[in-house]
This record gives structure tokens, C-alpha cells and sequence, in this order.
């Protein structure tokens, strides 16, 4: 063989061996992390009772001869109930970990909701029946008890210096198979699910089972930074898309619980929802961000502090809001009865406002109403809409001061482009409170057209801002 055919083959090799020392370099190492903290996850099994039959004393059952098949019907009956099913007792798994050496434990509220019996156990398949000292529904959170001294706890870290493309790490049960690893990298960060406004979930795609729910997540540092919590799936199984709740918030959480027994979340009092980018436009914003006032609760700390319709709150206690679903998790950890600092944009101008944080009432009062036509005379047109004026009665049963209602929508046109319905109420345009026709007829006369201004309508499911364009260029 000659040497200059043999030359550039063991070039190809050294750099293809090269390449693949350095692949191997860059790749991250978990089995340290596994090792450390194998004896801090725990297992978690649940049992529920069933319910008892729903006997009648008074009702014995009948004697029947021996052998006799009515007899035997009645007596499946009133073992088992109407059907003859017998009914037996719920079990579930979940996971945990150990977050003091005395033996508290923390895991998913939904892990260990309305269980009669919990059992935890551990690496070394020590098991304890464990007391759930407290759980909370709104963060998914729960605080077990076991009686048991010098636990391995494990080391946390801070969820806020995660990085989006960051490798982790989960440990659980999935589907009972004890001590299961699995790892991922940080998808997205301070994600906000429908069921769950006051925790901005960590997601990831470590592979996430039923049995995972209330097990670590770590960082490459062996710190915990969060507890896996939910899936979401078409199929019920793992799909890519995980959420974990920040660690920092289930131990804010936990504290609570060992201290008072009950949890309590900051509350502001507005109604808000997300700045799109015409809505931006009519606020004379650059970019679309922040929290849309759609509606202050009266006698709200908002209220007290002066907040208005119509306000963009883009900061609150120095911590921006991006969105608006960042909003609630940032009330909700602020302490309460002392003083908040929130930054907002009103008339294209930004300003920062003092709230005294009150504690979120058990039930939040609601604006609902039933909107009621009337025949109403006066009638006025613009922006491709016509509306009337309100009566004081349907001003008394909306709950609202003031305001004109849509009664019809051309086929085409601005209000149409903007998705306004009839029956809506116009309350505010431009920033510029609607209490009349004459209001609605002054404000739309000077609108300019082709540039969006902001229209904030009343429905039955709430207020709302819509961004109308007069038609034009």
C-alpha cells in the first residue's frame, strides 16, 4: 500500500475520533447527581377507601331456603351494592423527596388528595405511614410527616437562574418503577397552564409518567429547582412536554403550611388580559407586553391605590411582566400587608404606583351580568356599528356606571375587523370613558383613521379590550 493513500485515511480517523472524544466531552454527567441523591427520593403509595354499601338496618336481608338463587342475588347485593360489583379500595404512586433530616416530605397535592393511607419508601425499602401535615390545591403542593430522625435532605438551588436549553435531571416512580431517571433540557420558562394561575411552571421534556408527580428536578449542580408536576398529553403518557413547579415556590409554600396550616397569596384586584400588538399600538407602546387592566374590583388594594381601566402594568416589585399570565404568580408570593411597587404605562406615559397588598379572598367577586334588550329610541352609527343608549335600569343590572350597547354590526367593516359582537357594551374608547351617545359620537368624530385605538367592551363572561381601526388609510 502507498504511503499517500495511507496518510489521508489516518487523517479522516484522527479527526473522526477526535470529533467523537469531543461529543463525548460535551455531554453532561448525571450519575454523580443519582448517586448523591438516591436516598432522599421517595416512593409514595396512596390508598382510598371505598365508600361503604349504603345498608338499611331496618331492611335485613330475607332469609331464603339453602341453595336458593334469589338468595344468592340478595347477598351480592348487599355486599357489594346494586350491580354486584364489589367495591374496592383506590390506590395510587406518586413521588417525593426529603426536604429536612426530621422527616418532612414533599410531594404533588394531587398525589395525596382525599388518601385515608399514605406509605413513603424509601431507597433502602424502609417504609413509614406517612401523616399529610397540609396540601394546597392552588400550587399543587403537599407537606408529608413521617416519624423518622437523620433523612439525607437534598441540596436546592434557584429556579430563576435556569436557562432555557439547560440540561436536568428527574428522578420518580413512573408507572411504580422505583427510582426511574430520566433527563432533558429546560424548554421554556414561567409557563402559565389554564387550571393554574399562581405558579409559573418550569417546562421541560424530560420524559414526565403517571408515578413521577411530586419528584425532583435537579441542574447539572445536583440542586433541586423543582417538583415535577404535570404532564401535558393527548394519550396520557409522556409527549414531550413536562412542567415542573419552581422549588422556590413549593418551599414558600411548605413553610406556610408547617407554620400557620393554611396558605396565603398576596391579591391586587384587577381583572387583566394580554396586549396584542394593535392594542400596543393604541397605547403608544413599542412592543406588545405587559398586563392589561380590564377591570379594578371595588374596594380592591388596587382601587385604594388608584389603579384605572385601561392601565398597562409592565413591572411589578422591580420584576418584569412580559405577559400577562406573569402577573399573578408575582401577587400572589408578594407579602402581604405591606407595600408593592408597580410600574405601569397610562396615557403613553409610564409612572410607578404604591399598592398595599391585601390577602386573595376565598371567593373573588365576579362581574357578571345578563344583558337584557331594550327598545330604545336613540340610536347612533360609526365604525362600521350602531349602537344605543342605556336606560338606567340595564345600567343598574349590568353593574356598570356607564356605557352604549351594540345593537347590530355591518357585514364588513371596522367593528367586524375588531371581533366585537352584539350586545357587547362600549365603555371606554381611546382611553375616554363612553357614559353617552354623544360621548360615543365625539370620541369616534376625531379618530383618526387607519390607526388602532383601544375599545374596551362589557360580555357576559367579563370586560375586555378590543383594538379597533377606523377604516382608512
Amino acid at each position: 500500500m502507498k504511503l499517500n493513500s495511507v496518510y489521508p485515511r489516518l487523517l479522516a480517523f484522527g479527526l473522526m475520533l477526535g470529533l467523537s472524544l469531543s461529543i463525548q466531552a460535551a455531554l453532561p454527567e448525571f450519575t454523580e447527581i443519582v448517586e448523591n441523591s438516591k436516598n432522599s427520593v421517595v416512593n409514595i403509595s396512596t390508598t382510598t377507601k371505598a365508600p361503604k354499601a349504603n345498608s338499611q338496618q331496618s331492611s335485613p336481608m330475607p332469609n331464603f331456603p339453602e341453595g336458593s338463587q334469589l338468595g344468592e342475588l340478595f347477598e351480592k347485593f348487599f355486599k357489594h351494592g346494586e350491580g354486584g360489583a364489589p367495591r374496592r379500595d383506590a390506590q395510587s404512586l406518586g413521588s417525593g423527596f426529603i426536604i429536612s433530616d426530621d422527616g418532612f416530605i414533599l410531594t404533588n397535592h394531587h398525589v395525596v388528595a382525599g388518601a385515608d393511607e399514605v406509605i413513603v419508601r424509601l431507597a433502602n425499602r424502609d417504609e413509614y405511614i406517612a401523616r399529610i401535615v397540609g396540601s394546597d390545591e392552588a400550587s399543587d403542593v403537599a407537606v408529608l410527616k413521617v416519624d423518622a430522625t437523620n433523612l439525607e435532605v437534598l441540596k436546592f438551588g434557584d429556579s430563576d437562574e435556569l436557562k432555557v436549553g439547560e440540561w436536568v435531571l428527574a428522578i420518580g416512580s413512573p408507572f411504580g418503577f422505583d427510582h426511574s431517571v430520566t433527563a432533558g433540557i429546560v424548554s421554556a420558562k414561567g409557563r402559565s397552564l389554564p387550571s393554574d394561575n399562581y405558579v409559573p411552571f418550569i417546562q421541560t421534556d424530560v420524559a414526565i409518567n403517571p408515578g413521577n408527580s411530586g419528584g425532583p428536578l435537579f441542574n447539572l449542580d445536583g440542586e433541586v429547582i423543582g417538583i415535577n408536576s404535570q404532564i401535558y398529553s393527548r394519550t396520557g403518557g409522556f409527549m414531550g412536554l413536562s412542567f415542573a413547579i419552581p422549588i422556590e415556590l413549593a418551599l414558600n409554600v411548605a413553610n406556610q403550611i408547617k407554620e400557620t396550616g393554611q396558605v396565603s397569596r398576596g391579591w391586587l384586584g384587577v381583572l387583566i388580559q394580554e396586549v396584542t400588538g394593535e392594542l400596543a399600538e393604541s397605547f403608544g407602546m413599542s412592543n406588545p407586553h405587559g398586563a392589561l387592566v380590564a377591570k379594578v374590583l371595588d374596594s380592591s388594594p388596587a382601587a385604594k391605590a388608584g389603579l384605572l381601566v385601561g392601565d398597562v402594568i409592565v413591572a411589578f416589585n422591580g420584576k418584569e411582566v412580559i405577559r400577562s399570565s406573569n402577573l399573578p404568580p408575582l401577587v400572589g408570593r408578594s407579602t402581604v400587608g405591606e407595600n408593592a411597587s408597580v410600574t405601569i404605562i397610562r396615557n403613553k406615559k409610564e409612572r410607578q404606583v404604591k399598592v398595599m397588598i391585601d390577602e386573595l379572598p376565598t371567593a373573588e367577586a365576579q362581574a357578571t351580568y345578563s344583558p337584557k334588550v331594550e327598545d330604545i329610541p336613540q340610536k347612533s352609527s360609526a365604525l362600521g356599528m350602531s349602537v344605543e343608549e342605556l336606560s338606567a335600569s340595564a345600567k343598574k343590572q349590568l353593574k356598570i356606571p356607564a356605557g352604549v350597547r351594540v345593537i347590530e354590526i355591518g357585514q364588513s367593516g371596522a367593528a367586524e375587523d375588531a371581533g366585537i359582537q352584539t350586545g357587547d357594551v362600549i365603555t371606554m374608547i381611546d382611553n375616554k370613558a363612553v357614559s353617552s351617545l354623544s360621548d360615543f359620537d365625539g370620541i369616534t368624530g376625531y379618530l383618526k383613521k387607519g390607526k388602532s385605538v383601544a375599545l374596551l367592551v362589557q360580555r357576559a363572561s367579563g370586560p375586555v379590550f378590543l383594538a379597533i381601526r377606523p377604516e382608512g388609510s
